[in-house]
């Protein structure tokens, strides 16, 4: 771990050096894309502006509520259709029609009925990230052992008791998946939201730095979505971890 910790520092380093010395060298023009040490002093202005934190908790509530909504319904629905064969077969073609559609074309949609409201992302963001739960819990229920599946009855275990027992150990690791998963694409839905609806938060603090000019405060804006999506998958990581210590591939790389 303390070797992919240094490795990744490392790369980080000579990512912000190079960031520095291509506009300075007049590789690319500083009107485009600052040196790093600008964008560094204005994520310190940003970080001291009121305004800022208010954005970023904006962000992070319709984050944390999209996640929440899109992970209940996605656990929920996928347990219920995965457990049951004529659901699974009745809304097969359903599922694989509405998964592939863009969050963000729904946006015109969302802008009529909600205008640049909280609810307009979080319609982006549920149902962006409804899919990837709602499809991992199918894989995890489809990955059940019918030996095992048939042993619990034979023992007389009922079908709430099979689920606890049987199919949600069998079903948590993918669940885990795609919490990950929808968790990163939350994000992303969350700040497009903003960036193009004007719901505020970051998204639409970019927008307002772009449309003003102030090229090092758009950086250090873009520096902080990205710090924030490496936070929630590391948390997200740690999680599943957690969440999974018992299981296998966990055991197997703690080992490593």
């Amino acid at each position: 771990m303390s070797r992919t910790w240094s490795y990744g520092l490392a790369g980080l380093a000579g990512f912000v050096a190079l960031l520095e010395v291509i506009p300075r060298a007049g590789l690319v023009p500083a009107g485009y894309l600052p040196p790093a040490a600008e964008i560094a002093v204005a994520l310190g202005g940003e970080l001291t502006d009121v305004a800022f934190w208010v954005a970023l908790r904006d962000t992070l509530q319709g984050w944390v509520l999209g996640l929440l909504l899109a992970a209940s319904a996605g656990i929920a629905l996928g347990l219920l259709i995965g457990a049951v064969p004529v659901l699974r077969e009745l809304t097969a073609s359903t599922i694989e029609f509405l998964r592939p559609i863009p969050s963000v074309a729904l946006i015109p949609l969302v802008v009529v009925l909600y205008g640049a409201s909280l609810q307009s992302k979080l319609v982006l963001v549920v149902y962006a990230a409804f899919w990837q739960m709602l499809v991992q819990v199918l894989y995890g229920v489809r990955d059940v052992d019918p030996v095992a599946d048939e042993t619990a009855r034979a023992y007389g275990l009922g079908r709430g008791a099979r689920i606890v027992h049987v199919l949600w150990p069998t079903a948590l690791p993918y669940v885990m998946t795609g919490l990950r998963l929808a968790a990163a694409v939350a994000l992303i839905l969350c700040v497009t939201g903003e960036l193009v609806i004007g719901v505020p938060g970051l998204g639409a603090r970019i927008a307002v730095a772009q449309s003003s000019g102030a090229v090092p405060d758009l950086y250090a804006l873009i520096v902080v979505t990205g710090l924030l999506g490496v936070a929630i998958n590391v948390g997200a990581r740690a999680v599943e971890r957690h969440a999974l210590r018992w299981h296998q591939s966990v055991r197997g790389e703690v080992a490593v």
